[in-house]
């Protein structure tokens, strides 16, 4: 008597199981569930959407890779990231922490829309990376303390301390240094805009906009750069000193008292 053999019903049971299983299984492992870092604080409120899940973060809400940060008006949050790192996020922005991995120094951010200012530490890991992409481009730095803002298919980017390399999607870079800020637009293919000295009111806004303390006023901005802080310094002194003498000259005040100890001149007598 012939008997069929079973491996023909074994195989196609196999290729039944198979098909059954969605193809996403037999990808990499979902990074979801690894701990980037915690929610140091918010106001008033903010959103973590964690896969289907949305839920409102509070101070020492855990933050894992692919967590998306959303603020609405008038709301921002800080996070505390496991190798030290730290993000401010502004108003009315959307951030995902893509990747964090702290004992290889990767890290790697989203920006949708709205502001970010990261204080990085600095990176002694010969892999070791820390980028922010939006649309535009990407910011990639070692060590450093700066500002990215995307609004109106712009990507802005503020230095505060270190050196920031800036790419558009073709890869066409520049190097921003403390107090500097370039920008990048959707779809330029010539590449960021050539860095330049940020002025007073930029800098003093990408800061303001990235804090959870009160406003601070000039003399209170921590965490920059030497350069970026005495830039600073100096356009503070300058309206304060010019704005007198502009105008008291322009009051009538009387010239000041001629030189003394000179000969009888026109000029001295």
């Amino acid at each position: 008597m012939n008997r069929k053999s079973p491996y023909p019903a074994a195989l196609v049971c196999l290729l039944s199981c198979a098909l059954a299983i969605p193809f996403d299984a037999f990808a990499l492992p979902d990074a979801t569930g690894q701990r980037a870092g915690e929610v140091s604080r918010v106001i008033p409120a903010v959103s973590l959407t964690r896969g289907a899940k949305s839920l409102t973060a509070n101070a020492k809400t855990p933050v894992d890779w692919q967590d998306v940060l959303s603020t609405q008006a008038n709301g921002r949050a800080r996070v505390s990231l496991d190798d030290g790192s730290v993000l401010n996020v502004g108003s009315d922005s959307s951030v995902k922490v893509v990747k964090h991995d702290a004992g290889a120094q990767q890290t790697d951010l989203e920006v949708t829309v709205g502001k970010i200012r990261s204080q990085a530490q600095k990176i002694s890991q010969p892999s070791g990376k820390f980028e922010v992409h939006t649309p535009s481009g990407v910011a990639g730095v070692v060590g450093t303390d700066f500002y990215v803002g995307y609004d109106n298919n712009v990507m802005t980017v503020i230095v505060f301390d270190g050196e920031v390399k800036v790419c558009n999607l073709a890869g066409v870079c520049v190097a921003v240094k403390a107090g500097q800020i370039t920008t990048v637009r959707n779809g330029d293919s010539n590449g960021p805009a050539a860095p330049s000295q940020a002025n007073l009111s930029t800098l003093s806004e990408a800061v303001a906009s990235t804090t959870l303390e009160a406003p601070p006023n000039l003399g209170q901005i921590h965490h920059i750069g030497k350069g970026t802080a005495i830039a600073i310094g100096v356009l503070a002194i300058i309206p304060i000193v010019v704005v007198p003498i502009v105008t008291t000259r322009g009051s009538g005040t009387p010239a000041p008292p001629p030189v003394t100890g000179c000969k009888p001149s026109p000029n001295c007598g």
